[in-house]
């Protein structure tokens, strides 16, 4: 399907239905994902201890939930650039970036502990919120119109 048949409409409507589903993905996050670090982050976590937490069911909901938002966030950039190089790209990157971040998260949590809270939210912040979708985006157009 070419640009020409494909209305801007269309793009907007796609690209907007994308993001309701970020949207609704925060919305239900406390029921759809185990994450017991969600009500330690929203209380005062400096001068409170690590949750407990199962390291196997929370690295699966990490999993779900940044895959999740990997798969939107590239359905987003394939609305907007209809390149599917870019999108190949771009599942890489997400993929290195999940292995690197995941790897991160366990181990500030099991060597720093509660001596790094402000590295382990924002290691976690990477992980649940699609903030890549955000650098990739202008990185992308920024690329496609200067070749």
């Amino acid at each position: 399907m070419s640009d020409k048949n494909y209305p801007r409409s269309l793009k907007i409507l796609l690209f907007l239905l994308l993001l309701f589903g970020f949207v609704l993905i925060r919305y239900n996050e406390d029921v759809l994902f185990y994450d017991p670090f969600l009500s330690y982050f929203k209380d005062d976590f400096n001068h409170m201890p690590l949750p407990e937490f199962d390291n196997f069911r929370l690295i699966l909901n990490l999993y779900f939930r940044y895959g999740l938002n990997m798969l939107l966030s590239l359905a987003m950039i394939y609305v907007i650039f209809r390149d599917w190089k870019m999108i190949k790209f771009a599942f890489f990157l997400y993929l290195t970036a999940f292995v690197v971040l995941l790897i991160s998260f366990f181990m500030v949590i099991h060597f720093c502990g509660v001596h790094n809270n402000f590295l382990l939210f924002y290691i976690r912040r990477f992980l649940i919120q699609p903030l890549f979708v955000l650098l990739f985006i202008p990185a992308f157009y920024f690329q496609k119109r200067n070749s």
